[in-house]
């Protein structure tokens, strides 16, 4: 039995055939190409799945079903993108199109939903019933399985976790509130950080770390703070509380069995985690409870809503 996950994204998309047992057999990915019409995208997914195939030693005959992780809203129900605004897709039927093109039953989710159910099916939270997935990336992605089922709500809107306020009034959020989790703890977010620190030490490591500021990434106050830097250390610290914040957030409300942290950021490993741990920790809410969520890395990367994708039929 073989199943076909499919990861949209606003640069890439990516298909990948999957096993029984959670396993990546075969890729194809191109490039999304935006600004382009829906048709044409699709269409490049239904070829690329096609491709994962055959690269994979199989046919489609051997294909049990497709599932797509996709940015934005997505109601199951309909099978319909009801708005990602990275795509320009506004009520798009993905699933019913891409079901014409291969033949196969089709299923859509969010991707950062999609991801959280790949690591529970072959990842960090492999084997629980209850996990929760941060991605730090260009956003606060996250997705909540309870009792062994996506958490989206009776709308297919729900599992922003990027989105909960945790500085009331606070700095501008692309969803248009104020004070996000995600305008603080995003590799975004970190960047800015690292630029307006930057500009309050012009002695700073981090200087030459990012080539007279033209290279700032989310690991220049990392590198610089390893290397002894006051500065860089600040920056970290901050967005450790940040980041402790939501993340504590995610344990009161849900208490999963397991929170974990991927994206960019989540590479930094312990120096990141081991800080995080202590601060929800001290700040949880079940402080007497005897079995307490693990708080660790994510460990499937880019594979995981190619997984989660694939087995979303299992989840629903």
């Amino acid at each position: 039995m073989y199943r076909i996950g499919i990861d949209l994204g606003g640069t890439n998309i990516v298909a990948g055939v999957v096993d029984k047992e959670y396993k990546l057999v075969a890729t194809a990915n191109c490039k999304t190409n935006m600004p382009r019409p829906a048709d044409e995208i699709i269409a490049d997914m239904a070829r690329v799945s096609r491709e994962a195939v055959k690269n994979a030693g199989l046919t489609m005959d051997d294909i049990d079903g497709v599932g797509v992780g996709c940015p934005g809203s997505c109601n199951l129900d309909k099978g319909v993108i009801e708005r990602a605004e990275n795509l320009g897709f506004v009520n798009e039927p993905l699933q019913e199109k891409l079901e014409k093109l291969l033949g196969k039953t089709v299923r859509i989710e969010n991707d950062a939903n999609a991801a959280a159910y790949g690591e529970v099916l072959a990842g960090a939270a492999k084997g629980t019933r209850h996990a929760v997935c941060i991605t730090l990336g260009t956003g606060v992605g996250g997705g909540a399985i309870v009792d062994g089922t996506i958490v989206s709500g009776h709308n297919f809107a729900g599992g922003e976790l990027g989105h909960t306020v945790i500085v009331a009034d606070g700095e501008p959020c692309s969803c248009g509130r104020r004070g996000c989790w995600e305008a603080y703890s995003s590799a975004t977010a970190l960047i800015r950080q690292t630029k307006a620190a930057m500009q309050t030490n012009k002695d700073s490591k981090m200087w030459a770390l990012s080539d007279g500021g033209t290279r700032v990434n989310g690991r220049t106050a990392f590198d610089a703070m390893r290397e002894g830097d006051e500065t860089a250390k600040q920056v970290v610290d901050t967005y450790i509380r940040y980041l402790a914040c939501g993340l504590t957030n995610m344990v009161n409300i849900f208490q999963p069995q397991v929170l974990c942290v991927g994206g960019g950021i989540s590479h930094e490993g312990e120096t990141l985690l081991a800080p995080v741990r202590e601060i929800v920790a001290r700040e949880q809410y079940a402080q007497n409870t005897e079995s307490k969520t693990v708080l660790c890395a994510a460990e499937l990367g880019n594979d995981a809503g190619i997984i989660g994708a694939a087995y979303l039929d299992a989840a629903l």
